[in-house]
């Protein structure tokens, strides 16, 4: 699993980061997508590292702007995450 942090600014509300999530579903097969307002982000889950042009493509096409990509392997978290 790799977990993808795409920096984004201008997102003011719920529907912001909804549109942001949706963009990345729509065009990634990705496991998860959450996006956060106050730390200008957007968190990324999938089985496959993404490509950060496209990744560029899409944040354009949503009207944001993009500050930053970063990708690092993700871990399990939890109770099952320790064996």
């Amino acid at each position: 699993m790799i977990q993808t942090t795409v920096g984004i600014d201008g997102m003011m509300c719920d529907m912001c980061e909804a549109h942001i999530n949706d963009a990345f579903r729509k065009h990634f097969a990705i496991k998860s997508a959450k996006a956060n307002r106050k730390r200008k982000q957007c968190v990324i889950v999938s089985e496959e590292p993404l490509d950060e042009a496209r990744i560029r493509e899409v944040v354009a096409s949503t009207g944001y702007d993009l500050l930053s990509i970063s990708s690092e392997p993700c871990r399990k978290r939890g109770f099952l995450g320790l064996f």
